[in-house]
């Protein structure tokens, strides 16, 4: 079996390192982000990466910094590692980083490039009403998720998934597709493709604002836009002077007229208003300062009248 060296951070980066280490390939090293201060109490948390790395016996590193950090690139030459995965490590990879082993650095991206590249592809393909994605084993190069795919398989959205519910079921889906590829890299059976750029789809970071409900937009819009942006930053606006957020709504398509950025009350259900006369039923929402609510709480406590307008800033 192979030689491998593992960087990751996050929960969806575990189930590919666990994967690894059942099918037999050895893991020299796992290299994880530094221990972060997280919580209210922002004590010191180790990252998932990390704990799983410790609890299976791996070594561990935690530099702060790789591009030019000489200490840890002879502890890399050291391991000559056959292949260099990369699973939502957070950093970029150095081109020396990115020479150094034979197979390349691999990296699983949840997309299917070259949709979707950049820090929040999951969220994204949710947001913008996808109804299939993926995962793509991909051989990092000096650009941002540019590199020559190796191979992919696909993910269905159904629509009740949220970035919650998807997540878990590519990163295990990409742990498989992970195995594969580096089974089919060592027997010569894959051939890498080059992504056609022109294709080329954009998933940055999500940013507060991006949660912003923006009532020019369709319910339908809102509607995805609310489910993949969870757990944040969700889908908020305001009322009566302060932030409310919606945290759970479904397609409202048989209702009467609702004006665009109000709240209409219809057999016990709250009703809000989009463009294009579209609407949302609106299940569960939290004022800012208080905890979250039941529409039918909401209705009774606060009474909201047809004529009050929400808005967007």
């Amino acid at each position: 079996m192979m030689d491998l060296v593992f960087c990751g951070t996050p929960l969806f980066a575990v189930p590919t390192l666990e994967k690894l280490v059942s099918a037999g390939f050895r893991v020299k090293l796992v290299v994880t982000q530094p221990d972060r201060p997280s919580g209210r109490g922002m004590e010191m948390a180790e990252s998932p990466v990390k704990r799983t790395a410790l609890a299976l016996d791996l070594p561990v590193t935690q530099p702060e910094k790789i591009k030019n950090n000489d200490e840890f690139r002879r502890q890399l030459e050291t391991i000559a590692p056959e292949a260099i995965i990369v699973v939502g490590y957070g950093r970029i990879i150095p081109q020396w980083m990115i020479d150094l082993p034979p197979l390349g650095n691999l990296n699983l991206h949840a997309s299917l490039l070259p949709k979707y590249r950049g820090a929040a592809p999951i969220q994204w393909a949710i947001a913008m009403g996808e109804s299939i994605t993926g995962a793509t084993t991909m051989r990092i190069d000096a650009g941002l998720d540019t590199g020559d795919i190796l191979m992919q398989s696909e993910e269905r959205i159904a629509p009740e998934d949220t970035a919650m519910t998807l997540s878990p079921r590519l990163a295990q889906s990409g742990a498989e597709l992970m195995i594969c590829t580096l089974a089919g890299l060592k027997n010569g059976t894959i051939t890498p493709q080059p992504q056609d750029n022109t294709k080329a789809t954009l998933a940055p970071i999500l940013k507060r604002e991006d949660g912003l409900i923006d009532f020019s937009r369709t319910a339908v819009d809102t509607w995805n836009r609310l489910r993949g942006f969870q757990p944040w930053p969700g889908a908020f606006t305001h009322f009566r002077g302060k932030v409310l957020q919606l945290h759970a709504a479904t397609l409202a398509p048989e209702v009467a007229v609702v004006a665009a950025a109000h709240f209409t009350i219809e057999n016990e259900r709250l009703l809000l208003g989009f463009a294009h006369g579209t609407a949302l039923d609106v299940h569960e929402l939290q004022m800012e300062g208080k905890k979250r609510m039941s529409a039918r709480d909401f209705i009774n406590g606060y009474r909201p009248k047809s004529e009050e307008a929400l808005v967007s800033t």
